[in-house]
C-alpha cells in the first residue's frame, strides 16, 4: 500500500485510542521512521504529510538530511556515539536516546543552540535494550543541570516486541509516572513534558497510556 493509505489507517487508530483515553489526537506527533527505506519512499512520506522523520544510523540520516534538508524535522532515534554527536547535533529537531552523562557533555560542547533531548529509560529491564535504569533517572536529570545546551523535553522507552498487552501497558504507565515525577520537580533544564513511546506493533496502546510521540516504521512506510 502507499504511504497515504497507511497513514489514514494509523490516524484512524490514533483517533480510536484517543477516544478511549479521553485525549486529543492533536497531542500526538507521528515520527515516520525511514531508516530502512529509500529516498523515494521518504519523499512519499513527506508528501503524505508526515514531516517529522526518524533515523537511527548516521549514514542514513546524513543522506536523507542532505536530500530533503528543511522539508522535514529530523529526529535521531538510535544509539548515538559521543564521537558522532558533532555530525547531527545542529541538524535535528530532537535526540531520543540520551542515556549517559558523557553523551550530554558532548551534546553541550558541540551544539550551537539548545538541543531537545529525550532521556532513554530502560523500563523493561531487558539487557538488550539501551537506556538508564529507572532508579537512576532523577540523579541523572540533576547531573544535567550544568549543561545549558541540553534541554530535557521528555522520556523515551522501547517496549519489548511482544503481544502481552498488560505487560506493555505497565511499561508505558511506568514511563508516564517517571515523566510526571521529573516534570513535577520543576527543573529549569528539564520541562519533561513529552513521552516518546510506541512503535508499529504497540502504538495504539502507547497512545492510550499517554504517548505524545510515536515512532512508526513498518506500518507507515513498509
Amino acid at each position: 500500500m502507499d504511504v497515504a493509505a497507511n497513514l489514514d489507517t494509523i490516524l484512524s487508530h490514533i483517533k480510536q485510542s484517543c477516544n478511549k483515553s479521553n485525549r486529543n489526537p492533536e497531542e500526538i506527533t507521528i515520527i515516520g521512521v525511514t531508516k530502512y527505506v529509500t529516498i523515494e519512499r521518504t519523499e512519499e512520506t513527506i508528501k503524505a504529510g508526515i514531516t517529522n522523520l526518524g533515523e537511527n544510523r548516521l549514514e542514513g540520516f546524513q543522506e536523507k538530511y542532505n536530500h530533503f534538508n528543511n522539508r522535514a524535522k529530523w529526529h535521531f532515534i538510535g544509539t548515538l556515539q559521543s564521537r558522532k554527536v558533532k555530525e547531527v547535533v545542529d541538524q535535528v529537531e530532537a535526540i531520543h536516546s540520551l542515556d549517559r552523562l558523557s553523551l550530554a557533555k558532548e551534546i553541550d560542547k558541540r551544539a550551537s543552540k539548545q538541543v531537545n533531548c529525550f532521556i532513554q529509560v530502560n523500563v523493561s529491564g531487558e539487557e538488550s535494550k539501551h537506556g538508564i535504569n529507572p532508579k537512576d533517572l532523577l540523579p541523572f536529570v540533576r547531573e544535567l543541570a550544568p549543561y545549558p545546551n541540553v534541554r530535557v523535553v521528555g522520556l523515551m522507552t522501547m517496549a519489548p516486541h511482544i503481544n502481552d498487552e498488560q505487560h506493555l501497558r505497565k511499561i508505558f504507565r511506568d514511563l508516564a509516572a517517571l515523566r510526571d515525577m521529573i516534570r513535577d520537580s520543576n527543573f529549569s533544564h528539564a520541562s519533561c513534558e513529552f513521552l516518546s513511546m510506541g512503535m508499529s506493533n504497540d502504538y495504539q496502546i502507547a497512545v492510550e497510556e499517554g504517548a505524545t510521540h510515536i515512532r512508526i516504521g513498518s506500518k507507515l512506510v513498509g
